[in-house]
């Protein structure tokens, strides 16, 4: 009984210190944090193989009326059904630009530029690098928001670097003629290298055709040390509109039949294989597997699975 009086007792003096503090605290909870807004992590980065992969977010911006961007086949009633049944709207979506970083541990490689200097400077300086470090720039394909990096008022952003692109894609854009081509990739072509489906950038880097979405788009596959990781670009450019329904017409690709039979390709082959990839417009970090389904595909976002031990 003793012992039960003396722990109320101690109980009750606890309690009563405790009072002062919680007054404090209720004041001050008068005065409220400012909001911070809204914010991102500028860069996820991995090790795959030997290799070190840094997907960057080069910028990121809200876009409406994706209808009239993605499923230009389908009806209004299906876009909005199967946009409810994933839990996205149907009046805006979030569009993010994702260049990605390779560190061969002798290249440092770069992969597309997002849409101006200013958004991949700040982008690899997050991550802890500086644009004249860059040894090669590799352009998937030649729209703007892969291209808008790669000068601006300042003159040329990778002051040291040398370019990779395909040959077919660079001669479509020569003949087609473009104001961000002409002014952007054109004053470069000293030094660029030219590459067709298969060619290497480097050891364990290839050229992948996925044409359609423009006359020569690449994607590159990454291989080191046992692991696979595709840069996809802009095969797929939807995580739900895209790859749920490959055959659904996007208004940005430039041979749409063609784009969508290289869609279906590159999500079996990814599917079958079980290979991640990072898709230039997928949520970011962009990251994630393709799994067949009914007719389509459904995308599963990366976890941790790249950030685990090497074993």
């Amino acid at each position: 009984m003793a012992s039960e009086i003396s722990l109320n007792r101690r109980q009750a003096l606890l309690a009563g210190a405790a009072l002062p503090l919680a007054g404090a605290m209720g004041t001050a909870a008068h005065a409220a944090a400012p909001m911070q807004g809204p914010a991102r992590t500028p860069f996820n980065r991995f090790m795959l193989g030997e290799f070190e992969v840094t997907a960057l977010l080069a910028g990121t911006r809200t876009v409406p009326d994706p209808h009239k961007i993605f499923g230009l086949n389908a009806s209004e009633e299906e876009f909005a059904e199967v946009s409810a049944a994933n839990y996205i709207p149907t009046q805006a979506a979030q569009f993010f630009f994702t260049p990605t970083l390779v560190n061969t541990g002798s290249e440092l490689i770069l992969f597309d530029t997002g849409l101006a200097p200013e958004g991949i400077t700040a982008a690899l300086a997050a991550a802890g690098h500086a644009a004249d470090q860059v040894d090669t720039v590799v352009l998937t394909h030649m729209h703007g928001d892969h291209i808008g990096g790669l000068s601006g008022a300042a003159g040329e952003t990778f002051a040291n670097a040398g370019y990779v692109t395909g040959a077919v894609e660079f001669d479509a854009w020569a003949k087609m003629g473009n104001e961000g081509f002409d002014t952007k990739v054109k004053p470069l072509a000293d030094k660029m290298s030219f590459l067709d489906d298969g060619g290497s950038v480097t050891s364990g880097i290839t050229a992948m055709a996925a044409f359609g979405h423009t006359p020569g788009h690449m994607a590159y596959m990454l291989e080191s040390g046992g692991k696979s990781l595709l840069l996809g670009a802009d095969f797929a450019n939807h995580y739900v509109w895209s790859l749920g329904h490959p055959d659904w017409e996007v208004s940005f690709d430039m041979d749409k039949s063609t784009a969508a039979a290289t869609r279906r390709r590159m999500l079996n082959m990814l599917a079958a294989d079980k290979t991640p990839f990072i898709g230039y417009h997928m949520p970011f970090p962009a990251m994630g597997y393709a799994e067949a389904r009914g007719d389509g595909f459904r995308y599963v976002p990366a976890s941790y699975q790249m950030k685990l031990p090497r074993v």
